[in-house]
């Protein structure tokens, strides 16, 4: 059964975004499990899916952009606390772009096969799905390194702005919270 929905809620069961070439919807949602077309594209997923989580999708783009060199297809933290990380395989305004969430990818593949020269690459999932994809292996192995670098330098920033309990000792507390006129 063909399941269309208006809207979608990106969750850590979405594997991937694809943008469709159909009358009734806009992209087609993987997920563990199923597939669902949705009528918003893409983009306007991801953009909606940021906001749920407390900041735009061009500020989420510009953080990455301060604290990497990354100018173009830069991978974007929708709900860092959850691991939740996309990359884009185009630019994101691109018809074309499909979203790929980073922590649901097994392996990448350089596609062998008779077929190599329409998809020369496969991303393989952890639940034994594989997608084929007309990108390049050199370009998504290099994306999935950068949204791997973008988690880390998120989770950095984060740790050194808000530091636990763990990571200072009780009588710095202490100093800071009453040294305060």
């Amino acid at each position: 059964m063909t399941e269309i929905v208006s809207n979608y809620r990106i969750t850590p069961s979405t594997i991937t975004l694809l943008p469709a070439r159909h009358f009734d919807y806009d992209t087609t949602v993987l997920e563990e499990g199923r597939e669902l077309y949705v009528r918003k594209s893409p983009l306007q997923l991801i953009k909606r899916a940021c906001l749920e989580a407390g900041s735009s999708y061009d500020g989420r783009r510009q953080y990455i952009m301060y604290q990497t060199s990354f100018r173009h297809k830069v991978p974007i933290p929708i709900y860092p606390d959850q691991q939740i990380y996309t990359f884009p395989t185009h630019s994101p305004n691109d018809f074309n772009c499909q979203w790929i969430f980073y922590p649901h990818i097994d392996s990448l593949i350089s596609n062998r096969t008779a077929s190599k020269k329409i998809h020369p690459s496969i991303i393989r999932f952890r639940n034994g799905d594989e997608l084929p994809l007309k990108e390049s292996f050199y370009l998504l192995e290099r994306q999935i390194q950068r949204t791997a670098i973008c988690m880390l330098r998120y989770q950095s920033a984060i740790q050194n702005q808000f530091p636990s309990k763990n990571d200072r000792n009780e009588r710095t507390i202490h100093n800071e919270l009453y040294s305060r006129d």
